[in-house]
Order: structure tokens, then C-alpha cells, then sequence
């Protein structure tokens, strides 16, 4: 039967994926009455808490916040054993959950998707599997997870060796014990930093071969502390639930509002070691506002962390080289560790830098280095994945006019939100490239996807549509606001998976939403709110299309509109000249400073209603210098030639020009054209 003959789906919606997404997926659309088939590579649930079970795997976020929101009976049926949970437990959760949902009844297991086609003539998804059967629904869902498919090995006589090779993301169900061996760990990522201690503990001989060190914290890992369960008491269950959906990365804690800068290096670092007794990448890295913008700043945390590896390390060559200095912390994701550093202290426990001493190629029993060659009983490869895109476009999605989904990405992953393709109608992704998701508790930003979807399904049906689709516009718009907002970051500094730059000939862009959980819920609230702005919808009742651009503002204005809301402040307009000049001069104090320069002047020049004041900015090479004359903001009624100090001084260091910051008259004391004559004058 041909593919226009066959209007009738098999189910409302295909979900490829049983991990916490699409088990949760299922529970919703359940609820709405729509049938589903769930398609599950491994033989049971639990997405990459069923493939990773390298040793020492655990979660990065706390097990209380890295739990599911939308059955208030699991928080009370469910008790965690610790603050991090472990692989095994977080693997019986998913388990508990599917039992207590009865999800597995509507579950193929042990079955891949090998493609799926659009039919535009019926408005349909036709899927095939890796087992032979075909399947019709008029919606697909990719919740195949951001981390699930593995990088490919591309070191040199991989396939040569004669002894043991695991990948820790295909991990043995039945363990492996090492005893006695002599191991070599490839990579230095989350998962080799989570196994190493472990395998260090078993084996005879362990040898870390290192390309790019990273930036790891302790995990303080132990029983769920009392302090977080009384956080939760005091505010109630639902309370705290919902301040995770309105928090900047899906962990409520309060967002800090002071630059590393402006504090004395006391208290910097003193906040800095509270954090680090602590433990927690969210709270490490938010200890201060401009980590992840300020390179300064950033610099300061770096080296707090690296000066911790050097007391912990007792080789001084061994703690430098474990040491990241190419790229800011933060900008690769944050590792979390038990005892990672002090392994390396263990006699048995080597570490080679393989930016002095490349892998030449691997053979029947080991490894060759350039210069030396080291017997091996078992290799592990701790080299990560393919992230945020490989899952999704490994499957051969074909859209509309034969478009595959891989050629419509080449340049990179073009999507709107992160949940949807132009070209490809009804086909949505959970925590795809464009949204929070990795940079996230990826829990909260998976519920909030999954709801937004079956919510949107809902409506669709209601309104007498059975397709949507976003429109070219929207999704130019949106990778170019993620763009602009990655941008204004330290991210694309680094050569990490979130840019794709560990997998070779993948496009360099940044994959996830960097602008937080809260305001990417705000967005996605605010598209159904304008009658789903950026989407064209079609079906029995027609086609209506609302296209548009949902941020158009510059996301370094919007965050600072933003965070000028959170703090309540009063407007401009509502003080009177002098108190905003007061309430501007304040904030300007609490600015970061700027570098240093060669000198600093400050003296008086001739204008025309009397002397005008002027700071001059001058660079530390040797001249000459062209002059560049500056006019502080202030809409002609505040600031003057020092309240931009900060800025002047990081123009004075970028142009190596002098940079002479000058005062005019204000408004409304001083008419039009008062400050032009003045600006005329300087």
C-alpha cells in the first residue's frame, strides 16, 4: 500500500527514546487521550542511566533536584541514599517509575529507528525500525537525549589490539574488574574523571593519556544533606518545584548580582572556598555574577582552582600538566569529582600528556607513543559524544520536498527553541540544540519541553489543526539570538562538545541555549501566548500562520532590563534629576573596574558656560597615540567624565588610542543645545 493510501496512522505520536523524556512524554500524552508508541534501543528504560555504567558514573546535580516534578507522590514514595546519585539507583528510579505508570506496556525495546520519512500528501510520519516494521503516526518525537551516541575512535590501530576495550559509554551490564591489569584511560572528560579513581583502586597499572586537562570540583558527595531537605521543608514541596522551573539553571539558588571584581580579594576568596567546600558546579560557578562573561574575572576563579590542584597533586610537573589554561573555566562543562587529583599521588597511577607525547598508533598490546611504546591487559576509552545533534540526525529523518534533516543542518543545527525544524512538520525534539538542556538540570528542562509539547499537541487538535511547523523567519531569528547570547559569553572561547568541536567536520557552533531556564521558559510562554508566533499551523480548519521574530532585543540589553526587574529599582523617570543622578553614580560604583592603563589625568578645559571637567586616558606604549574624544551616556541629564571609567579604560587598552572622557552641561538645567556647544568645545 502506497504511502497516500494509507491515511489512517497507526498512533497519534511516535517517541523515539525511553529515557526520562520520553517515559514522562508518554505519561502526558497518555492523559490526553492520544495513543503512542514509545521505539527503545536498550532493553529497558532509563536513557543514559541504561548506557552509562562506567564505574563512579553519577549524576552532577543534586539527586533532589535531579528528579522528576510531575507526581508529587514519587518525592514522598522515593528516598534518595545520596547527594549525587549513583548510576544504579538513578537507573532504579527510572525503573520505579515506569513500573508505578505502567509506561513499559506501550515500549518496543531492543528496537532502533533506521529512518522515518514526511508524507506531505497525508500530513503523516512514516518510521521504519532496525527490526523490519514500519509505523504511521502524525507526529515524531526525537527524546533521544543530548549525550547518547558516542564519538568515534579516531586513534590510529584501534581495532589491532588483543586485549580488553571497553568505552565507558557502552559500559559491560555486568561490570568489570580490573584486578591485576594493567589499564590504559584515554581521556580526560567527565566520565574518565568519574572512573579513574575506581579503576586506579583495582588495577596494577594505570596510565591517563591527556589531551586538553579540565576543570573539575569535589563532589562533597555523601548522604542527601539536612540543610537541602530543610530548604525544601521551609518553602514546601511545590514551592521549591517551582522556583526549579524559574531559576537560571534549573537549581534554585540565588543568583548572585556582585562582579568578582568588586570585592576585596579577602572575600573573593573566601566565597570561592565556601563554594569549594560545598560542592556543586551551579553554585561554584555562580559565586559571582561575571564568571562566564568578564574574562578578569573568570581568570581569578581559574586560577583559585588551579592552585587547588597544585597543593593536591604532589608532583609539581604532574599537577601543572593537570592544570587547564587554553580556555576560561566554565566554558567546557564543569567536571564533578571524588578524590580525581589525589589518584594521581598513587605510585601506580601515570599520567602522559599527549600534546608532548602523541599516540603514534595502537597495537596487538598496547600503546606506541612517539616516542615510547606501553604494554596494556585492557584500554578504556573515556571519549565522549557526538552531543546534541548525533542522536538525532544518525537517524535518516527525511522532511518535506526529500530534505534530509542532516543536510538542512550542515552549517549546523537550525531549529526554533530547540524544538523544532523548518521543513520537517510535526517533528519535535526534547531538550534539542537551541534550548537550556546541557547547560541545565536537565530534568527541569525536560518536563518543561515535554509539557510544552503535549500542551501545543493539545491545542492543535482542539483548534482543528493537524500540522505545524516553524517558519524560516522564527528560526533565523532564534539561532541568531542564541548566537548573539553565546557571543556575549565566554563559551565559544573553548574547543568543547558544546561548540561541537570534538567531533572532526562538525560545524563550530554553539549548540545550547545559554540565556538560563527561566528566561527560555519565558519565551516559549510567551509564543503560545501570541497565538503561537513563529509557527504556521494547517489542517481541516485551514492554515494560519503568525510569523515573527520572538527576541529581537540585544541579549546583553535584555539581561540587563532583567536584572534591573528582579531588583524592583525605581524607573528614571519617576526620581527627579537629582536622585537619578545619585541612584546612577550608585550603580556606577558597584561596575567592575577596568584595566590598568599607562596613565590617568584629570584636569578642566574651557566651554562655553565655564570650565568643563574631562578624565584622559592614556595607554602604557609608547606613543604617539591617535586621540579619541568620548561623551559619557546619560540621556544629556546624568553621569560625568568619570562615570564611564570602566570602559574608558578597556577602550584606552583595546584601541591603544588616548581616550579623552569628557563632561557637558546636563538637562534640565542647561537648555539644548548646551551639551552640543560643550561637546563642540572639547
Amino acid at each position: 500500500m502506497s504511502a497516500s493510501e494509507n491515511s489512517s496512522p497507526d498512533v497519534d505520536v511516535i517517541v523515539v527514546g525511553a529515557g526520562f523524556a520520553g517515559m514522562y512524554l508518554l505519561h502526558r500524552l497518555r492523559g490526553l487521550g492520544m495513543t503512542t508508541r514509545v521505539l527503545e534501543a536498550g532493553d529497558d528504560v532509563g536513557g543514559t542511566w541504561y548506557w552509562n555504567r562506567y564505574p563512579g558514573a553519577r549524576c552532577d546535580i543534586q539527586s533532589l533536584d535531579y528528579s522528576y516534578s510531575f507526581d508529587r507522590e514519587l518525592d514522598e514514595q522515593w528516598q534518595w541514599s545520596e547527594k549525587y546519585a549513583p548510576q544504579p539507583e538513578i537507573l532504579r528510579y527510572a525503573q520505579h517509575v515506569a513500573d508505578k505508570h505502567d509506561l513499559r506496556r506501550d515500549i518496543t525495546f531492543g528496537t532502533r529507528v533506521s529512518s522515518a520519512t514526511w508524507d506531505e500528501s497525508t500530513s503523516r510520519w512514516h518510521v521504519q525500525t532496525s527490526t523490519g516494521e514500519a509505523l504511521v503516526g502524525r507526529h515524531l518525537v526525537m527524546a533521544t537525549g543530548c549525550l547518547s551516541v558516542p564519538k568515534e575512535i579516531d586513534i590510529d590501530g584501534t581495532a589491532r589490539f588483543g586485549g580488553d576495550v571497553y568505552l565507558t559509554s557502552r559500559w559491560p551490564h555486568e561490570g568489570v574488574d580490573f584486578t591485576g591489569k594493567r589499564v590504559a584511560v584515554i581521556g580526560t572528560g567527565s566520565s574518565a574523571i568519574q572512573s579513574t579513581p575506581i579503576i586506579a583502586s583495582q588495577a596494577t597499572q594505570v596510565t591517563v593519556f591527556q589531551r586538553t586537562p579540565n576543570f573539575s570540583i569535589p563532589a562533597r558527595n555523601g548522604a542527601v544533606p539536612t540543610a537541602k531537605r530543610a530548604a525544601i521543608d521551609a518553602v514546601g514541596r511545590d514551592a521549591y518545584r517551582e522556583s526549579q522551573r524559574w531559576s537560571g539553571a534549573g537549581v534554585p539558588v540565588e543568583r548572585s548580582m556582585v562582579s568578582a571584581l568588586a570585592v576585596s580579594e579577602e572575600e573573593r576568596l573566601a566565597a570561592y572556598e565556601q563554594a569549594w567546600q560545598t560542592g556543586g558546579i551551579v553554585e561554584f560557578i555562580g559565586t559571582f555574577s561575571d564568571h562566564l562573561a568578564n574574562p578578569e574575572a573568570n581568570a581569578l576563579l581559574a586560577e583559585f582552582v588551579r592552585n587547588k590542584i597544585r597543593s593536591t597533586v604532589n608532583d609539581p610537573v604532574v599537577a601543572e600538566t593537570l592544570c587547564p589554561t587554553t580556555y576560561p573555566i566554565g566554558s567546557k562543562r564543569l567536571c564533578v569529582d571524588t578524590n580525581y587529583y589525589e589518584t594521581f599521588n598513587l605510585p601506580h597511577v601515570r599520567l602522559v600528556d599527549l600534546h608532548k607525547h602523541p599516540i603514534s598508533t595502537i597495537t596487538e598490546t598496547g600503546i606506541d607513543l612517539v616516542d615510547e611504546s606501553i604494554e596494556f591487559d585492557a584500554i578504556v576509552f573515556a571519549t565522549g559524544f557526538d552531543a546534541m545533534t548525533g542522536a538525532v540526525v544518525s537517524v535518516d529523518i527525511t522532511g518535506r520536498d526529500g530534505v534530509s534533516l542532516k543536510q538542512a543542518w550542515s552549517d549546523g543545527p537550525m531549529t526554533y527553541l530547540g524544538l523544532m525544524s523548518y521543513g520537517f512538520p510535526n517533528l519535535f525534539m526534547i531538550t534539542g540544540p537551541g534550548s537550556p538542556s546541557v547547560l541545565s538540570n536537565m530534568m527541569v528542562s525536560i518536563e518543561q519541553h515535554v509539557d510544552w509539547i503535549a500542551d501545543s499537541l493539545a491545542t492543535l487538535r482542539t483548534d482543528g489543526f493537524d500540522a505545524i511547523e516553524p517558519t524560516p523567519t522564527a528560526v533565523s531569528g532564534w539561532v541568531q539570538h542564541t548566537n548573539e547570547f553565546a557571543d556575549i559569553t565566554l563559551f565559544p572561547q573553548a574547543n568543547s562538545w558544546y561548540m561541537g568541536a570534538n567531533v572532526p567536520g562538525k560545524p563550530r557552533v554553539f549548540l545550547p541555549y545559554p540565556g538560563g531556564v527561566d528566561a527560555y521558559r519565558r519565551v516559549c510562554d510567551e509564543v503560545v501566548a501570541q497565538d503561537f508566533l513563529g509557527f504556521e499551523r494547517s489542517g481541516p480548519a485551514g492554515t494560519k500562520t503568525v510569523d515573527g521574530v520572538i527576541r529581537r532585543l540585544a541579549p546583553d540589553v535584555g539581561v540587563m532590563l532583567q536584572m534591573m526587574s528582579e531588583l524592583n529599582l525605581p524607573t528614571m523617570d519617576s526620581m527627579s534629576p537629582a536622585d537619578a543622578r545619585a541612584f546612577s553614580a550608585l550603580l556606577a560604583q558597584s561596575s567592575p573596574t577596568g584595566p590598568e592603563v599607562g596613565e590617568i589625568v584629570d584636569g578642566v578645559l574651557p566651554g562655553p558656560g565655564g570650565d568643563l571637567a574631562y578624565r584622559l586616558y592614556r595607554p602604557a606604549t609608547a606613543g604617539p597615540h591617535p586621540v579619541v574624544v568620548y561623551f559619557h551616556g546619560g540621556g544629556w541629564v546624568l553621569g560625568d567624565a568619570t562615570s564611564d571609567d570602566p570602559f574608558c579604560r578597556d577602550l584606552c587598552v583595546r584601541t591603544d588610542a588616548i581616550i579623552v572622557s569628557a563632561d557637558y552641561r546636563h538637562a534640565p538645567e542647561h537648555r539644548f543645545p548646551a551639551p552640543v556647544d560643550d561637546a563642540l568645545a572639547a
